[in-house]
Parts: C-alpha cells; structure tokens; sequence
C-alpha cells in the first residue's frame, strides 16, 4: 500500500474545491462563484488498488481582514508543512499580482516537498495565453510538473492523479477503502445548507454567514435537522428571510433535496436566522463556529 497527503492551495476561487470533488468522483466540498467558499482544510480520499491519496482542500491565501480570514489563511499556509505534494493551483499569469506570488514564495520554502502546478479554467484560457502562464512558472524553478485542468469540466483531472503517484511512498492506510472523506455528517450537512445560502444571497451577505446544526436525528425513514443561519446585521437577516420568507424556503429546499441524497432518507429541515453582531472580528465567535480545529490538516 503507497499512502500520502496531497495539499491543495491556491487564491481564493481558482477552482481548488472543484478539483477536488472532480479527483474524488464525490461532493466533498462546497463550491460556489463567490471568492473564500472553503473555510476549513477539507480531506477529500481517492482509493484506487495499492493507493490511498488523501487530497486536502485549503482555503483561498489571501491577506485577512479579520479573524476569520486569519484562522483561513493560517489553515492553508499550515498544509505546506503537513503534504507529501503540494498541488498549487492558478488560472493567471505570475506576474498579474501579488497573491500567486506572495504564495510561490512560501512555496520556495518547503523546498523539499514535490510541488506541482495546475493551471486551471484551460477551458476559458487561449493556447498563447496558457504557455505565456506556462513558461512564466517554468521560470522560477519550484515546480516538479506543470499540467493543465479544467477542474469544472473534469478535463486532465486523471493527469494529475497518476502525476503524484511518483511521489506516494509506502505507508498505512489510513481510512477504509469505502470512504471518500473523513468530515462528518453534522459538518456535511452545515456546509451544504451554507453552500445554497450563497447562492441565493447578494455578495455583500455570504461572508458574513455561518451554519450552526442544533438538532441532528437520523431515523430509518426521516432525518431530522435543526439548522441557525447566522449572520452579522439584523438588514442582512431581512435579506436572508426574503420577502414572505420565500428565499429562506429556496435555500431550505435546495437544501434538503442534496441532504436526502446524502443520507438515504427523507429530510425534515427547519432553517432559523438569527444576528450575532460582527461574528467574524470575533476571535471567540470564530472558535464557537467550528473555525478552530486543531485537527484540520
């Protein structure tokens, strides 16, 4: 059995949880089009005959605002240290801006771990627009391979897996063959009703929102979930409730109908919204939301 640890990092939405889910054949974790999705480590399995590759998704790198955005950051950069290969992920050239390259420079120094890079999104990329990105990366000497993906599309996904195989060494196997992640179904199911929140809601309310599960009871026949959607403003709470209270019941039915096809059941969902002020300034209020395993990576 060869076993091993994959990092996955990146800028906020250049498409790291798509990859993932597009690797592992499964939804581990959320996507959306809003920037900083991901906000812990997610651990996505591929098994395969002789392999276990466990892929860790981080959250984008980007300079934080709050205490959020730190423990985010924090996660991600800490992966470097705990990867037996490091996949980088970018979909623009090097020298478009300092977030790649604040990030090729902490890649220089876990300079004894294979990195390679995947240009992402090929699909919406031109032919001379991707060597351009190519050979700019090829430049700085990091990176082991350089491969190209559309992550969306499913495109070369197998290219990177059978890439990294080189670099699995012997070990354990660390979950049983069946399992495609180790998260378990409380944080699944938060994250899913998070996931439909963001794509209901206006950019200037999804970063402010976080998915606690009060009531988590499966039967034979019926799941019964109790779920508070908090958020930062009482105007944001309005937002989220909608008018008549009719976009809280779409994001409630998205919701439930991907939670039935995950636990096998019917689903009985009851959504809540309540304010806490300014959560993520909050280094305590960021801890109480889960934002502060040590056990992430």
């Amino acid at each position: 059995m060869k076993s091993g640890f994959v990092g996955i990092v990146g800028r906020p939405n250049v498409g790291k949880s798509t990859l993932l889910n597009a690797i592992i054949g499964e939804k581990v974790a959320i996507t959306s089009d809003k920037a900083q999705t991901t906000r812990n480590a997610i651990r996505g399995i591929y098994n395969e005959e002789g392999y276990q590759i466990v892929f860790i998704d981080t959250p984008g790198i980007h300079k934080p605002a709050n205490s959020l955005g730190k423990y985010m950051t924090d996660t991600a950069v800490s992966t470097l240290n705990h990867s037996d290969v490091i996949l980088f992920l970018t979909d623009e050239p090097l020298s478009k801006g300092p977030g790649d390259k604040y990030i090729t420079e902490l890649l220089k120094k876990a300079d004894r771990t294979p990195k390679l890079l995947i240009i992402n999104k090929i699909d919406r990329i031109e032919p001379d627009e991707y060597r351009a990105i190519y050979d700019e990366y090829e430049q700085t000497g990091i990176f082991d391979r350089i491969i190209g993906t559309s992550a969306l599309k499913g495109k070369n996904t197998e290219v990177v897996v059978e890439a990294i195989k080189p670099y699995i060494q012997e070990g354990p196997q660390y979950f049983p063959a069946d399992f495609f992640t180790d998260n378990p179904m409380r944080f699944l199911v938060s994250e899913i009703i998070r996931e439909k929140a963001l794509m209901y809601l206006r950019d200037e309310v999804p970063h402010g929102v976080a998915v606690e599960i009060e009531q988590y009871e499966e039967g034979a026949r019926v799941t019964d979930i109790g779920a508070v959607i908090y958020c930062e403003k009482k105007s944001h709470k309005g937002i989220i409730i909608g008018a008549h209270g009719r976009k809280l019941k779409g994001i409630g039915k998205a919701a439930r109908q991907e939670i039935e096809a995950l636990v096998g059941t019917k689903v009985y969902l009851e959504l809540w919204v309540k304010v806490k002020e300014n959560w993520r300034e909050s280094d305590i209020l960021v801890s109480n939301f889960g934002y502060n395993r040590k056990d992430d990576i």
